[in-house]
């Protein structure tokens, strides 16, 4: 794996944490019916941890040598609570096995704080997928 490659791919992470902290603000706003408020402070505390990822990711393509991308990944509409907890879902998940796969290059670039770090962040963003999957076990069609 090549700097110029990891680099890439790590600002390809950053857009994602960028566009999950827009997806996970924007979700808490739209929450609706009797479980309102307990919905959207699930999202907003999500938001807290996306951030240090973000801004992990941003200090660690500056460090080795790239410029931090800005412009988010697309956030998933989403009209309904089901559909903003499945597509929360399935970011989380798509995240665990991007983070999974950036560890495995950048031991392969020779960065073990990289992987360390990358390795909590798939424990975050897992543990993130699972929470959403016991809310959504029991959610109404």
């Amino acid at each position: 794996m090549e700097k110029k490659q990891l680099i890439d791919r790590l600002n390809q992470d950053l857009a994602g944490e960028l566009g999950a902290i827009i997806q996970y603000l924007t979700y808490a706003a739209k929450a609706t019916g009797p479980f309102r408020p307990q919905l959207s402070q699930f999202f907003l505390v999500e938001v807290a941890d996306e951030q240090l990822h973000a801004q992990f990711l941003a200090n660690k393509i500056v460090a080795l040598g790239g410029e931090p991308a800005t412009i988010p990944r697309a956030v998933p509409a989403a009209r309904s609570n089901r559909e903003m907890l499945e597509a929360v879902l399935a970011a989380e998940r798509q995240a665990t096995k991007d983070y999974s796969e950036r560890a495995r290059e950048a031991d392969a670039y020779g960065d073990k704080g990289l992987v360390v770090q990358l390795e909590d962040m798939v424990r975050d963003e897992s543990g993130h997928a699972e929470e959403t999957e016991r809310i959504l076990r029991d959610w109404p069609l």
